[in-house]
Protein backbone atom coordinates (compact mmCIF):
# COMPACT_ATOMS: atom_id res chain seq x y z
CA UNK A 1 0.00 0.00 0.00
CA UNK A 2 1.55 3.31 -1.07
CA UNK A 3 1.45 6.49 1.01
CA UNK A 4 -1.44 8.11 -0.87
CA UNK A 5 -3.67 5.05 -0.51
CA UNK A 6 -2.80 4.82 3.17
CA UNK A 7 -3.76 8.47 3.70
CA UNK A 8 -7.10 7.94 1.96
CA UNK A 9 -7.75 4.82 4.03
CA UNK A 10 -7.00 6.68 7.27
CA UNK A 11 -9.26 9.60 6.29
CA UNK A 12 -12.07 7.20 5.40
CA UNK A 13 -11.74 5.25 8.66
CA UNK A 14 -11.62 8.43 10.75
CA UNK A 15 -14.71 9.73 8.97
CA UNK A 16 -16.60 6.50 9.63
CA UNK A 17 -15.61 6.81 13.31
CA UNK A 18 -17.16 10.31 13.34
CA UNK A 19 -20.35 8.97 11.79
CA UNK A 20 -20.63 6.29 14.47
CA UNK A 21 -20.06 8.93 17.17
CA UNK A 22 -22.85 11.05 15.69
CA UNK A 23 -25.14 8.00 15.50
CA UNK A 24 -24.65 7.49 19.24
CA UNK A 25 -25.66 11.10 19.95
CA UNK A 26 -29.48 11.09 19.78
CA UNK A 27 -29.87 14.75 20.73
CA UNK A 28 -27.76 15.89 17.77
CA UNK A 29 -29.75 13.64 15.44
CA UNK A 30 -33.01 15.08 16.77
CA UNK A 31 -31.64 18.60 16.25
CA UNK A 32 -30.76 17.87 12.62
CA UNK A 33 -34.18 16.32 11.98
CA UNK A 34 -35.98 19.21 13.66
CA UNK A 35 -34.10 21.99 11.86
CA UNK A 36 -34.55 20.55 8.37
CA UNK A 37 -38.24 19.68 8.82
CA UNK A 38 -40.22 21.43 11.56
CA UNK A 39 -38.08 24.57 11.70
CA UNK A 40 -38.13 25.03 7.91
CA UNK A 41 -41.92 24.56 7.87
CA UNK A 42 -42.39 26.97 10.79
CA UNK A 43 -40.29 29.66 9.15
CA UNK A 44 -42.52 29.47 6.09
CA UNK A 45 -45.79 29.66 8.02
CA UNK A 46 -44.88 31.86 10.99
CA UNK A 47 -45.16 35.19 9.14
CA UNK A 48 -48.57 35.87 7.57
CA UNK A 49 -48.31 36.54 3.86
CA UNK A 50 -51.10 39.16 3.86
CA UNK A 51 -53.18 41.05 6.36
CA UNK A 52 -55.39 38.55 8.16
CA UNK A 53 -58.20 39.32 10.63
CA UNK A 54 -56.71 42.59 11.86
CA UNK A 55 -58.76 44.00 14.74
CA UNK A 56 -60.35 47.31 13.75
CA UNK A 57 -62.81 49.69 15.40
CA UNK A 58 -64.56 52.77 14.03
CA UNK A 59 -65.62 55.91 15.86
CA UNK A 60 -68.46 57.11 13.63
CA UNK A 61 -69.35 60.65 14.69
CA UNK A 62 -71.06 61.43 11.39
CA UNK A 63 -73.62 58.61 11.09
CA UNK A 64 -74.11 59.40 7.39
CA UNK A 65 -74.46 57.12 4.35
CA UNK A 66 -70.82 57.84 3.47
CA UNK A 67 -69.53 56.88 6.92
CA UNK A 68 -71.64 53.72 6.87
CA UNK A 69 -70.22 52.92 3.47
CA UNK A 70 -66.68 53.25 4.85
CA UNK A 71 -67.52 51.02 7.82
CA UNK A 72 -68.96 48.40 5.48
CA UNK A 73 -65.76 48.30 3.43
CA UNK A 74 -63.95 46.42 6.20
CA UNK A 75 -64.77 42.74 6.44
CA UNK A 76 -63.02 39.36 6.82
CA UNK A 77 -60.58 37.91 5.95
CA UNK A 78 -58.43 41.06 5.91
CA UNK A 79 -60.15 42.63 8.92
CA UNK A 80 -62.44 41.55 11.69
CA UNK A 81 -65.99 42.86 11.67
CA UNK A 82 -65.52 46.54 12.65
CA UNK A 83 -66.52 47.39 16.20
CA UNK A 84 -68.41 50.70 16.34
CA UNK A 85 -67.25 52.44 19.52
CA UNK A 86 -67.47 55.90 21.05
CA UNK A 87 -64.69 58.45 21.23
CA UNK A 88 -64.21 57.82 24.96
CA UNK A 89 -63.63 54.10 24.32
CA UNK A 90 -60.97 54.68 21.67
CA UNK A 91 -57.92 55.24 23.88
CA UNK A 92 -58.90 52.50 26.32
CA UNK A 93 -59.27 49.98 23.49
CA UNK A 94 -55.85 50.87 22.10
CA UNK A 95 -54.21 50.71 25.55
CA UNK A 96 -55.57 47.24 26.28
CA UNK A 97 -54.62 45.94 22.83
CA UNK A 98 -58.19 45.17 21.78
CA UNK A 99 -57.78 46.98 18.46
CA UNK A 100 -54.87 47.31 16.06
CA UNK A 101 -56.61 50.09 14.11
CA UNK A 102 -59.15 52.69 15.20
CA UNK A 103 -60.65 54.91 12.50
CA UNK A 104 -62.20 58.18 13.69
CA UNK A 105 -64.72 59.74 11.27
CA UNK A 106 -65.46 63.35 12.35
CA UNK A 107 -68.91 64.98 12.51
CA UNK A 108 -70.29 66.49 9.30
CA UNK A 109 -67.87 64.39 7.29
CA UNK A 110 -70.23 63.70 4.38
CA UNK A 111 -71.37 67.32 4.20
CA UNK A 112 -67.79 68.59 4.02
CA UNK A 113 -66.88 66.05 1.32
CA UNK A 114 -69.83 67.08 -0.89
CA UNK A 115 -69.04 70.74 -0.29
CA UNK A 116 -65.55 70.24 -1.68
CA UNK A 117 -63.76 70.73 1.61
CA UNK A 118 -60.97 68.42 2.82
CA UNK A 119 -62.10 66.89 6.12
CA UNK A 120 -59.54 64.95 8.12
CA UNK A 121 -60.10 61.31 9.08
CA UNK A 122 -57.94 60.11 11.95
CA UNK A 123 -56.40 56.63 11.82
CA UNK A 124 -54.87 55.37 15.07
CA UNK A 125 -52.46 52.43 14.64
CA UNK A 126 -50.94 50.14 17.27
CA UNK A 127 -47.44 50.13 15.79
CA UNK A 128 -46.22 47.41 18.17
CA UNK A 129 -47.95 44.89 15.87
CA UNK A 130 -45.47 45.60 13.14
CA UNK A 131 -46.45 43.25 10.32
CA UNK A 132 -50.12 44.24 10.57
CA UNK A 133 -49.50 47.92 11.29
CA UNK A 134 -47.34 48.67 8.26
CA UNK A 135 -49.38 46.84 5.65
CA UNK A 136 -52.78 47.49 7.25
CA UNK A 137 -52.44 51.26 7.42
CA UNK A 138 -51.80 51.35 3.67
CA UNK A 139 -54.82 49.12 3.02
CA UNK A 140 -57.09 51.35 5.13
CA UNK A 141 -55.93 54.58 3.50
CA UNK A 142 -56.60 53.18 0.03
CA UNK A 143 -60.01 51.81 1.03
CA UNK A 144 -61.18 55.07 2.69
CA UNK A 145 -59.97 57.22 -0.21
CA UNK A 146 -61.58 54.85 -2.72
CA UNK A 147 -64.95 54.92 -0.98
CA UNK A 148 -64.86 58.73 -0.65
CA UNK A 149 -63.97 59.23 -4.33
CA UNK A 150 -66.65 56.81 -5.49
CA UNK A 151 -69.26 58.48 -3.29
CA UNK A 152 -68.28 61.96 -4.48
CA UNK A 153 -68.72 60.87 -8.11
CA UNK A 154 -72.09 59.33 -7.21
CA UNK A 155 -71.18 56.15 -9.14
CA UNK A 156 -68.38 53.63 -9.35
CA UNK A 157 -66.35 55.03 -12.17
CA UNK A 158 -63.63 53.22 -14.06
CA UNK A 159 -60.99 55.85 -14.70
CA UNK A 160 -58.96 55.41 -17.87
CA UNK A 161 -55.34 56.29 -17.22
CA UNK A 162 -53.22 57.87 -19.98
CA UNK A 163 -50.49 55.27 -19.33
CA UNK A 164 -51.03 51.57 -18.80
CA UNK A 165 -48.33 49.99 -16.66
CA UNK A 166 -48.09 46.21 -17.08
CA UNK A 167 -46.50 44.68 -13.99
CA UNK A 168 -44.93 41.24 -14.20
CA UNK A 169 -43.72 39.52 -11.04
CA UNK A 170 -40.66 37.52 -12.04
CA UNK A 171 -39.63 34.36 -10.16
CA UNK A 172 -42.50 34.68 -7.64
CA UNK A 173 -45.67 35.50 -9.62
CA UNK A 174 -48.08 35.17 -6.70
CA UNK A 175 -45.78 37.01 -4.25
CA UNK A 176 -45.86 34.03 -1.89
CA UNK A 177 -43.76 35.05 1.09
CA UNK A 178 -43.47 31.45 2.34
CA UNK A 179 -41.30 30.59 -0.66
CA UNK A 180 -38.70 33.17 0.32
CA UNK A 181 -38.80 32.70 4.09
CA UNK A 182 -38.51 28.92 4.02
CA UNK A 183 -35.60 28.82 1.55
CA UNK A 184 -33.63 31.49 3.39
CA UNK A 185 -34.03 29.71 6.73
CA UNK A 186 -33.12 26.44 5.03
CA UNK A 187 -29.87 28.05 3.86
CA UNK A 188 -29.19 29.40 7.37
CA UNK A 189 -29.71 25.96 8.91
CA UNK A 190 -27.18 24.40 6.53
CA UNK A 191 -24.55 26.82 7.85
CA UNK A 192 -25.58 26.43 11.49
CA UNK A 193 -25.68 22.61 11.53
CA UNK A 194 -22.38 22.21 9.71
CA UNK A 195 -20.54 24.45 12.17
CA UNK A 196 -22.20 22.80 15.16
CA UNK A 197 -21.51 19.22 14.07
CA UNK A 198 -17.80 19.58 13.38
CA UNK A 199 -17.11 21.79 16.37
CA UNK A 200 -19.12 19.64 18.76
CA UNK A 201 -17.35 16.51 17.49
CA UNK A 202 -13.94 17.95 18.39
CA UNK A 203 -15.09 19.33 21.74
CA UNK A 204 -16.72 15.99 22.57
CA UNK A 205 -13.47 14.12 21.84
CA UNK A 206 -11.54 16.52 24.04
CA UNK A 207 -14.00 16.17 26.92
CA UNK A 208 -14.09 12.35 26.64
CA UNK A 209 -10.33 12.05 26.29
CA UNK A 210 -10.43 10.29 22.92
CA UNK A 211 -8.11 12.85 21.31
CA UNK A 212 -5.25 11.30 23.25
CA UNK A 213 -6.08 7.96 21.63
CA UNK A 214 -5.77 9.54 18.19
CA UNK A 215 -2.42 11.08 19.06
CA UNK A 216 -0.80 7.68 19.62
CA UNK A 217 -2.18 6.29 16.35
CA UNK A 218 -0.23 6.56 13.06
CA UNK A 219 -2.44 9.38 11.73
CA UNK A 220 -1.62 12.99 10.97
CA UNK A 221 -3.58 16.12 12.03
CA UNK A 222 -4.52 16.66 8.39
CA UNK A 223 -6.10 13.21 8.22
CA UNK A 224 -7.97 13.75 11.49
CA UNK A 225 -9.36 17.08 10.27
CA UNK A 226 -10.26 15.80 6.79
CA UNK A 227 -12.07 12.86 8.40
CA UNK A 228 -14.23 15.25 10.40
CA UNK A 229 -14.84 17.55 7.43
CA UNK A 230 -16.02 14.90 4.95
CA UNK A 231 -18.13 12.94 7.43
CA UNK A 232 -19.99 15.88 8.98
CA UNK A 233 -20.26 17.57 5.60
CA UNK A 234 -21.81 14.41 4.15
CA UNK A 235 -24.41 14.28 6.93
CA UNK A 236 -25.47 17.89 6.33
CA UNK A 237 -25.42 17.43 2.55
CA UNK A 238 -27.75 14.41 2.73
CA UNK A 239 -30.06 16.19 5.19
CA UNK A 240 -30.12 19.30 2.98
CA UNK A 241 -30.91 17.26 -0.15
CA UNK A 242 -33.77 15.38 1.54
CA UNK A 243 -35.18 18.60 3.01
CA UNK A 244 -34.99 20.32 -0.38
CA UNK A 245 -36.85 17.53 -2.16
CA UNK A 246 -39.41 16.45 0.43
CA UNK A 247 -39.95 19.54 2.63
CA UNK A 248 -39.41 22.57 0.38
CA UNK A 249 -40.58 21.13 -2.92
CA UNK A 250 -42.99 18.52 -1.55
CA UNK A 251 -44.71 19.83 1.58
CA UNK A 252 -44.35 23.59 1.08
CA UNK A 253 -44.67 23.51 -2.71
CA UNK A 254 -41.73 25.83 -3.37
CA UNK A 255 -40.92 25.71 -7.10
CA UNK A 256 -37.24 24.89 -7.65
CA UNK A 257 -36.37 26.55 -10.93
CA UNK A 258 -32.73 25.50 -11.31
CA UNK A 259 -30.65 22.35 -11.23
CA UNK A 260 -30.72 20.50 -7.91
CA UNK A 261 -27.32 18.78 -8.51
CA UNK A 262 -25.76 22.16 -9.32
CA UNK A 263 -27.16 23.60 -6.09
CA UNK A 264 -25.95 20.61 -4.05
CA UNK A 265 -22.48 21.07 -5.53
CA UNK A 266 -22.58 24.62 -4.19
CA UNK A 267 -23.75 23.27 -0.83
CA UNK A 268 -20.75 20.91 -0.76
CA UNK A 269 -18.36 23.81 -1.40
CA UNK A 270 -20.05 25.86 1.31
CA UNK A 271 -19.85 22.93 3.74
CA UNK A 272 -16.11 22.66 3.10
CA UNK A 273 -15.77 26.24 4.36
CA UNK A 274 -18.20 26.06 7.29
CA UNK A 275 -16.98 22.72 8.64
CA UNK A 276 -13.44 24.12 8.64
CA UNK A 277 -14.77 27.15 10.49
CA UNK A 278 -16.43 24.87 13.05
CA UNK A 279 -13.13 23.12 13.75
CA UNK A 280 -11.38 26.47 14.11
CA UNK A 281 -13.94 27.67 16.66
CA UNK A 282 -13.66 24.37 18.53
CA UNK A 283 -9.89 24.80 18.84
CA UNK A 284 -10.39 28.27 20.31
CA UNK A 285 -13.06 27.16 22.82
CA UNK A 286 -12.19 24.91 25.74
CA UNK A 287 -15.66 23.67 26.66
CA UNK A 288 -18.99 23.13 24.93
CA UNK A 289 -20.62 26.25 26.51
CA UNK A 290 -17.73 28.39 25.26
CA UNK A 291 -18.12 26.87 21.80
CA UNK A 292 -21.85 27.64 21.86
CA UNK A 293 -21.18 31.29 22.66
CA UNK A 294 -18.61 31.54 19.88
CA UNK A 295 -21.06 30.02 17.41
CA UNK A 296 -23.72 32.57 18.37
CA UNK A 297 -21.28 35.47 17.98
CA UNK A 298 -20.19 34.13 14.58
CA UNK A 299 -23.38 32.80 13.03
CA UNK A 300 -25.72 35.73 13.79
CA UNK A 301 -23.76 38.43 11.88
CA UNK A 302 -23.10 36.00 9.04
CA UNK A 303 -26.78 35.19 8.64
CA UNK A 304 -28.11 38.73 9.13
CA UNK A 305 -25.60 40.43 6.80
CA UNK A 306 -25.28 37.81 4.07
CA UNK A 307 -28.19 39.09 1.99
CA UNK A 308 -30.72 36.47 3.06
CA UNK A 309 -32.78 38.77 5.30
CA UNK A 310 -32.35 42.06 3.45
CA UNK A 311 -30.93 42.80 -0.02
CA UNK A 312 -27.14 42.85 0.08
CA UNK A 313 -27.05 45.99 -2.08
CA UNK A 314 -29.08 47.92 0.53
CA UNK A 315 -26.43 47.52 3.22
CA UNK A 316 -23.72 50.12 3.92
CA UNK A 317 -20.71 49.89 1.62
CA UNK A 318 -18.39 49.06 4.53
CA UNK A 319 -20.57 46.10 5.55
CA UNK A 320 -20.68 44.87 1.96
CA UNK A 321 -16.89 44.87 1.73
CA UNK A 322 -16.43 43.12 5.07
CA UNK A 323 -19.00 40.44 4.25
CA UNK A 324 -17.20 39.55 1.03
CA UNK A 325 -14.89 37.35 3.12
CA UNK A 326 -17.83 35.44 4.66
CA UNK A 327 -18.83 32.20 2.89
CA UNK A 328 -22.53 32.76 3.63
CA UNK A 329 -22.63 35.85 1.39
CA UNK A 330 -21.62 33.91 -1.72
CA UNK A 331 -23.66 30.86 -0.75
CA UNK A 332 -26.83 32.96 -0.49
CA UNK A 333 -26.00 34.54 -3.85
CA UNK A 334 -25.63 31.23 -5.68
CA UNK A 335 -28.58 29.63 -3.85
CA UNK A 336 -30.96 32.44 -4.82
CA UNK A 337 -29.67 32.43 -8.39
CA UNK A 338 -30.12 28.67 -8.83
CA UNK A 339 -33.25 27.98 -6.78
CA UNK A 340 -35.23 31.12 -7.64
CA UNK A 341 -34.00 32.21 -11.06
CA UNK A 342 -32.85 28.91 -12.57
CA UNK A 343 -29.31 30.13 -13.19
CA UNK A 344 -26.69 27.85 -14.68
CA UNK A 345 -22.96 27.49 -14.18
CA UNK A 346 -22.31 30.36 -16.60
CA UNK A 347 -23.96 32.70 -14.06
CA UNK A 348 -22.86 31.28 -10.69
CA UNK A 349 -19.24 30.37 -11.49
CA UNK A 350 -17.95 33.43 -9.63
CA UNK A 351 -19.53 32.64 -6.20
CA UNK A 352 -18.40 29.01 -6.70
CA UNK A 353 -14.82 30.15 -7.23
CA UNK A 354 -14.90 32.56 -4.28
CA UNK A 355 -16.36 29.84 -2.03
CA UNK A 356 -13.55 27.49 -3.03
CA UNK A 357 -10.95 30.16 -2.18
CA UNK A 358 -12.59 31.03 1.16
CA UNK A 359 -12.95 27.34 2.02
CA UNK A 360 -9.29 26.60 1.25
CA UNK A 361 -8.20 29.58 3.36
CA UNK A 362 -10.37 28.58 6.29
CA UNK A 363 -9.16 25.00 6.03
CA UNK A 364 -5.51 26.10 6.10
CA UNK A 365 -6.09 28.38 9.10
CA UNK A 366 -8.06 25.71 10.94
CA UNK A 367 -5.41 23.08 10.22
CA UNK A 368 -2.66 25.33 11.57
CA UNK A 369 -4.69 26.03 14.70
CA UNK A 370 -5.58 22.33 15.05
CA UNK A 371 -1.93 21.28 14.83
CA UNK A 372 -1.00 23.83 17.47
CA UNK A 373 -3.77 22.60 19.78
CA UNK A 374 -2.75 18.95 19.35
CA UNK A 375 0.93 19.75 19.99
CA UNK A 376 -0.04 21.43 23.27
CA UNK A 377 -2.04 18.35 24.29
CA UNK A 378 0.71 15.89 23.39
Amino acid sequence: MNAFTRHLSNIARLGVKELWSLWRDPMMLVLILYLFTVAVYSSARAIPETLHLAAIAVVDEDRSPLSQRIVGAFYPPLFTQPAVITRSEMDAGMDTGDYTFVLNIPPNFQRDVLAGRAPAVQLNVDATRMSQAFSGSGYIQQMVLGEVQDFARRYRASTTLPVDMATRMRFNPTLTQAWFGSVMQYINYITLVSILLTGAALIREREHGTVEHLLVMPVTPTEIMLGKVWSMGLVVLVAAALSLIFMLRGVLGVPIEGSVPLFLAGVALHLFATTSMGIFLATVARTMPQFGLLVILTILPMQMLSGGSTPFESMPLFVQRVMQVAPTTHFVELAQAILYRGAGMDVVWKPYLILAIIGSTLFALSLARFRKTISQMA
